[in-house]
């Protein structure tokens, strides 16, 4: 290591993405030191991960330590919304992946993983917060650690990793609006879970409210079942005011939840975020770049953050072992162009979620199998499979495809062939 620098590379925060990319840093032989605000274990919500997920943690040595700590193993996903119910297998998927992953309480998740790179040689700082940072040739951080005494750190590369402390995108300026619509999450884990014999298969369910919300129920193999809803602010404004009297009231009201759900315990108190969508300027700038949820957060509903996190934290470590290596390296095309397609790929479809597009394709009656792999595969977390037509011109053949099952009726999709699905021409 260059003595002037205290590390080769600064991740602020010792979440999913920031240990991925200081497991894979630290195997290319750099010295790296990780900040991280809280003390591990804490509780943090995105407890269900996609297959996606498994070929990063392999690639980053992680998978043996997940998998020691038998967690829910999660084969999919199966969607209620009133009568109509439509599992997602994983093994049945378009691209040749992972057919299954797991859930979890992620302060346990998040700390195995700690524990992991730590154990691997990473210097990592608890309750060390980042108040400041200077950016260009050398990269400083300033850092007050437990002892409440401030620090400047050296280092030749910064990855904000800090989740939704966002703390590049503040100090820099580089917070951007969503252009995502404002809701809302409320979320507790629970006991008393009551759903029928076919829940112990472990995927996570997602039934929809009358009034429009919706509702995550994932459980976990210590007996706890994490309980999330996502709705509008207006709508949640029409129930109590207290956490615990709000969820229940909203369980309650919905008929297909309230039917498992009416009895639970809560075993942690309901915490709630607001208008959690966000965006930034840029996801990177010199010496610098940004990960996980530092960067972008579109919606829960398909459990794609950890994935997301992941992904950009396997790829900037990448793209940061070549630049230190002294190799030039195209920020805008190798990180946020690439990065961005798999974003803007879960963006279609938590979009069509909401339009109701998705829910036209999703419960279709005899629907084929090629187009079913096809979309299995993006909800497995496949989102950067150009060979996919759902992920190659997701903008299109997504609403062109249910806009093809309105006009043909009760009965079209074992007719539809995703080729005939063409783009309209511009």
């Amino acid at each position: 290591m260059s003595l002037p620098f205290d590390h080769d590379v600064a991740i602020i925060g010792a979440g999913p993405g920031g240990c991925v990319a200081a497991a894979l840093l630290n195997k290319a032989g750099l010295g790296v030191g990780i900040f991280e605000r809280t003390r591990f274990p804490r509780f943090v919500i995105g407890e269900s991960l996609l297959p996606r997920c498994n070929h990063i943690l392999h690639e980053a040595g992680l998978i043996d330590c997940i998998k020691d700590q038998a967690y829910m193993v999660k084969a999919g996903a199966l969607f209620v919304v009133g009568d109509q119910r439509r599992a997602i297998h994983f093994n049945e998927q378009f691209t040749k992946g992972w057919t299954y992953t797991w859930q979890m309480p992620r302060a346990d998740f998040d700390n195995t993983l700690a524990e992991a790179v730590q154990a691997a040689g990473v210097s990592l700082h608890f309750e060390s917060t980042v108040t400041a940072v200077e950016t260009g040739a050398v990269q400083t951080l300033r850092v007050t650690g437990p002892d409440g005494e401030s620090r400047n750190i050296r280092t030749r590369f910064i990855v904000d990793a800090s989740g939704y402390g966002r703390v590049l995108p503040r100090l820099l300026g580089l917070d951007e609006p969503s252009g995502m619509p404002l809701r809302h999450a409320l979320f507790a884990h629970v006991r008393g879970d009551r759903r029928p014999e076919e829940a112990s298969d472990g995927r996570t369910w997602v039934t929809v409210h009358p009034e429009g919300a919706w509702t995550w129920v994932i459980p976990f193999s210590n007996g706890q079942t994490s309980v999330g809803i996502v709705a509008e602010p207006e709508m949640l404004a029409a129930f109590p005011a207290d956490p615990k009297a709000r969820m229940r009231a909203v369980i309650a009201s919905d008929p297909v939840a309230a039917e498992f759900l009416s009895e639970i315990e809560f075993v942690i108190e309901p915490g709630e975020i607001r208008g959690y969508a966000t965006a930034v300027k840029s996801l990177y700038g010199e010496g610098f770049c940004l990960v996980g949820n530092a960067t972008e957060f579109l919606d829960p509903i398909f459990s794609s953050g950890v994935t997301l996190a992941m992904e950009s934290g396997a790829r900037a470590a990448s793209l940061i072992i070549r630049e230190l290596g002294g190799d030039e390296v195209d920020w805008a095309a190798d990180y946020s162009e690439y990065m961005m397609r798999g974003i803007d790929t879960f963006r279609t479809f938590v979009e069509a979620w909401y339009d109701g597009s998705f829910h036209t394709v999703l419960f279709a009656p005899n629907p084929k199998d090629s187009i079913t792999r096809m979309i299995t595969s993006v909800l497995a977390g496949y989102v950067w499979d150009m060979d996919n037509p759902f992920v190659r011109e997701h903008k299109r053949k997504l609403p062109q495809l249910a806009r093809l099952l309105r006009r043909m009726g009760p009965d079209p999709a074992s007719t539809v062939d995703p080729k005939t699905i063409r783009p309209r021409n511009p």
